[in-house]
């Protein structure tokens, strides 16, 4: 088989991860799964995203009508903003989502008026592009322990809040691993080490729950997985002790959070102590790039960490 036409990278057991493009490379993936005649993409990035997961299933010898499942983790635009122009490719395919995010992906209005108040319609339009609906009989609601079979494979979903409450996390059992959207963290492959890979949590507004995604963490460590792919950033392995360094990264941020509760301009302020708190713990892990080239892959991340933070605290004040 000839080279990949993007960023493509193949794991054991017919999963493949497509850099999507997003923002950089590197930065965000979705998901190729094989199984017997049929296949699946897990998150769809965004509109920009589809036509190099159309490239990649061509060069994998698919045919767009043996592609059963679109599924998205959750309905945040670099995970989902693709969905309905990627089902239009896909006629034969039915979109899993949760039952939170299943009317925003029949009906985006709300959804891209949201992101399109927060950004503005410039970057919006640059970024994201006009999302398009899914008729409602081809999407497909999951609910918390429900299972799918693609060819030999068994998909089984559980609801995982804390980072958003539209958000599932997708267990595969042939390769015993967690899909995870955002909910096992961020993990990028620049941040690589002889320690490993580098792991820390990711927020964003408006619903972060740091109580909720502890536990819905816990649930994933359960199962005693052999690996994670996380769509920011690949697949990893090493579970339980990246499980536990996740759980210490979410508890500093919190606590840098709840310093400044009572502060004037909390949200500048905790931007600033998660930025050194962070260049402080990958200093710690052994990455040697330069200042510079370290805020360009994490100051993105720093800012809607902050502002995740800042959501939960004006709720919880």
């Amino acid at each position: 088989m000839t080279n990949p036409p993007v960023n493509a990278m193949e794991y054991p057991g017919g999963v493949l991860a497509i850099d999507t493009g997003f923002m950089r490379d590197r930065k965000a993936s979705s998901y190729l799964l094989e199984a017997g005649s049929e296949a699946a993409f897990i998150e769809t990035g965004t509109n920009a995203s589809v036509p190099r997961l159309m490239e990649v299933l061509r060069w994998r010898g698919w045919l767009p009508e043996q592609v059963r499942y679109v599924i998205v983790t959750h309905v945040h635009l670099d995970h989902a903003g693709g969905a309905g122009r990627l089902m239009q490719a896909l006629p034969e395919a039915t979109l899993l989502v949760h039952p939170r995010g299943a009317g925003h992906m029949i009906d985006p209005s709300r959804l891209e008026a949201s992101v399109r108040g927060v950004y503005g319609d410039e970057v919006y339009d640059a970024t994201y592009g006009t999302l398009i609906a899914v008729a409602a009989e081809r999407a497909r609601s999951m609910q918390d322990g429900e299972s799918v079979n693609l060819g030999e494979r068994k998909l089984t979903f559980i609801d995982t809040p804390g980072h958003a409450r539209h958000h599932f996390c997708v267990w595969d059992e042939v390769t015993r691993g967690w899909f995870t959207g955002d909910t096992f963290g961020l993990s990028y492959r620049d941040l690589d080490t002889e320690q490993g890979p580098f792991i820390f949590p990711t927020t964003t507004p408006i619903e972060f729950d740091p109580h909720a995604h502890r536990a819905s963490i816990g649930r994933l460590l359960e199962r005693q997985p052999e690996c994670a792919y996380l769509t920011h950033f690949g697949r990893v392995t090493n579970i339980a002790a990246l499980g536990q360094r996740l759980l210490g990264a979410l508890d500093a941020l919190v606590e840098i959070a709840e310093r400044h509760r009572g502060a004037d301009g909390r949200e500048q302020a905790i931007r600033n102590d998660h930025r050194d708190w962070l260049i402080g713990a990958v200093r710690a892990h052994g990455v040697t790039m330069t200042d510079a080239a370290l805020l360009e892959v994490l100051e993105s991340d720093v800012r809607l960490n902050a502002q995740g933070v800042e959501c939960w605290l004006d709720r919880s004040d």
